[in-house]
């Protein structure tokens, strides 16, 4: 029985396989060695599973990550589950989770749009080129928490329509200076910003919101998919903000040339499939 974990800041998204049939499924809060001491993510794991997880007998878990980019996080992620698991583990980025459930073992761009956002091209064993994130302070555009950003500052300009600044104070219960301070001073941030643009999609039929996201996913374009040979392969994305606004995503891809022709929620069902397959692990 193998367990496949994938994790993004928000959400973990766990399966009990065995034979390419899922056994049992969880899901817990994100990890992020960056934002996670390895402490804290031993006991992320452990209170958040149901107890059956770490009672079956596994062969292998294979964990994907965002922040596992490198050697050092990875360590932390897998000394964390080794800890509760007491079993081999591999431990992956989220991008490479991406690309193999969204591809398999064929060629492509494989992109993240969720609380954060990322890209590659992946030539169908390796991630080939990156073109780097930047995190949601530099870089992450067309994600959650850089629509999040985007907005949370028209509100506290002024610059947002009022019927959408009412509907965000009167459902989030917050004021200007809570804002600020879930910003700048509490934990996990970016997860915060993406909540925003989660809210945002129930009011997409506005010009203001349809406009911020499209800018949005305008710059991801422009400033990541035109650096890959992206009229030479298939371009799929996977992430929950992917998927609420894929008929917007898909409309902005058609204006710069760029064939989607797939876009999923969580890459799950592609990782399950993926690790099915006789493949020699890099």
């Amino acid at each position: 029985m193998k367990l496949i974990a994938e994790s993004g800041s928000t959400r973990t998204e766990w399966a009990l396989v065995e034979d390419q049939q899922l056994i049992q499924h969880a899901f817990t809060e994100g990890l992020n060695p960056y934002f996670q001491s390895r402490r804290e993510i031993s006991r992320s794991v452990r209170l958040g599973l149901p107890e059956v997880f770490f009672k079956k007998k596994l062969e292998q878990v294979y964990y994907y990550g965002a922040g596992c980019n490198s050697l050092e996080k990875r360590n932390v992620l897998g000394a964390s589950l080794v800890a509760q698991f007491k079993t081999p583990i591999q431990v992956e980025s989220d991008l490479l989770a991406a690309a193999r459930g969204l591809f398999k073992t064929d060629a492509g761009i494989a992109c993240i749009l969720g609380t954060g956002s990322n890209s590659c091209f992946y030539n169908g064993r390796f991630i080939v080129k990156n073109v780097r994130s930047g995190g949601y302070i530099l870089g992450d555009e067309g994600s959650g928490a850089a629509i999040g950003a985007r907005f949370l500052s028209d509100v506290l300009k002024g610059l947002s329509p009022a019927a959408v600044t009412t509907a965000f104070f009167d459902k989030f219960r917050t004021t200007p200076n809570d804002i600020m301070e879930s910003v700048y001073n509490r934990p996990f941030p970016n997860r915060y910003l993406a909540s925003v643009a989660y809210f945002l999609s129930d009011y997409i039929d506005q010009d203001y919101v349809y406009e911020l996201v499209t800018i949005n996913f305008q710059d991801f374009f422009s400033r990541n998919i035109r650096q890959y040979d992206y009229r030479s392969f298939p371009t799929r994305f996977v992430g929950s903000l992917a998927y609420c606004y894929a008929n917007l995503l898909r409309e902005v891809a058609e204006d710069f040339g760029v064939k989607v022709d797939l876009i999923e929620e969580t890459s799950m069902r592609g990782l399950i499939d993926y690790h099915s397959l006789s493949i020699e692990e890099p």
